[in-house]
């Protein structure tokens, strides 16, 4: 398909720069992008590619001053990021139709209605009394247990697995692996030392417009639910354990592990391999640097880095000091010597 900047401005209400007739059938980045591609420029610190892009449509902050020359068409908007995801939905949109229809082999349990608008692909399992809302995409391979609800507009990728009793809020995206509902790590150790099961009878409630990378694994609560808030966004390969409640809007990024009863508030940040212990509560608006490790309760919105985590700008000055903490003891011992 093909665009021009004319086009695009008007969807997104944009200003232009330069001829409104180029025309864009693809994307790049502003570092690589060639004619015909559109590309986007939110932060300052690429200015200094803009003059050199092959791009023929650039989408550009309007906060962002240039006085520079380029021969890309400029089309200024509030924020040129969002903009450009606004455009892709649209691509992706074309490029990976919504289906319909019952494949088959698959196994629809009796009783179970499927919406005309939504789509079983091949080998998937769905089971008794399982819910399906309107517009549902559950791919193939896909198992869905028991007493299962599955709101509207929902994507189920291939190969996930929601256990029974668990509930699928409406417009979220499951990826390809994911389980939600497997047994919450309980278990206790009888009069001889031998681990016994503690059975975990609760479930896991995903609220709506819930993302989820692959790989991940919601467990289910011992008693009670395991709760993913609205619009949460969780990355690949991250672990939520039994009975943790993750706040609306918050980011938990790859291999990050919540350990059970656990409560993250919302709009929160836990970036890459940041790890949290069990029954702590985190405030709203935290922001946990990479490799964090939290083994407290944090009542306080704010920046955290480390393990322990403090301050963030705290640790940036400590990490300075352990870098340099050879050399400092290089100096102490020479010192010593002086002194005897």
């Amino acid at each position: 398909m093909t665009f021009s900047a004319q086009q695009i401005a008007a969807l997104l209400g944009g200003k232009i720069t330069g001829d409104a007739n180029r025309q864009v059938w693809d994307v790049g980045s502003i570092e690589s992008a060639k004619e015909g591609q559109l590309t986007f420029l939110c932060d300052a610190k690429y200015l200094p590619h803009l003059p050199q892009t092959g791009a023929s449509v650039v989408l550009m902050t309007d906060s962002i001053t240039f006085d520079g020359e380029t021969n890309a068409t400029l089309i200024r908007v509030e924020n040129a990021r969002a903009a450009m995801g606004q455009l892709l939905a649209l691509v992706a949109k074309a490029m990976n139709p919504a289906k319909q229809g019952v494949e088959q082999p698959s196994f629809i349990s009796e009783g179970v209605t499927v919406p005309e608008d939504a789509y079983i692909g091949a080998f998937a399992y769905i089971g008794k009394n399982v819910q399906l809302g309107k517009g549902v995409q559950i791919y193939p391979h896909t198992y869905i247990g028991d007493n299962v609800r599955i709101g509207d507009n929902t994507i189920l990728y291939s190969g996930v697995k929601v256990y029974y009793n668990c509930v699928v809020g409406n417009d979220c995206i499951l990826h390809a692996g994911v389980v939600i509902g497997s047994d919450g790590f309980g278990f206790e150790p009888d009069a001889k030392g031998v681990n016994q099961k503690l059975p975990q009878i609760g479930n896991v409630i995903i609220e709506d417009d819930v993302e989820i990378g692959a790989n991940t694994t919601v467990d289910r609560a011992m008693m009670g639910s395991t709760i993913v808030r609205r619009n949460a966004k969780i990355d690949n390969l991250v672990q939520v354990a039994h009975n943790v409640e993750v706040g609306e809007s918050t980011f938990l990024c790859a291999q990050v592990g919540i350990a059970g009863s656990s409560k993250i508030g919302g709009h929160c940040i836990l970036a890459g391999q940041v790890g949290v212990a069990g029954h702590l509560e985190i405030a709203d608006n935290c922001i946990f640097g990479a490799q964090s490790g939290i083994p407290s309760h944090v009542r306080k919105a704010g920046m955290y880095q480390g393990s322990p985590i403090i301050d963030a700008m705290n640790w940036r000055r400590s990490i300075v000091g352990f870098k340099n903490l050879p050399d400092i003891m290089k100096r102490l011992q020479e010192l010593e010597k002086k002194g005897n």
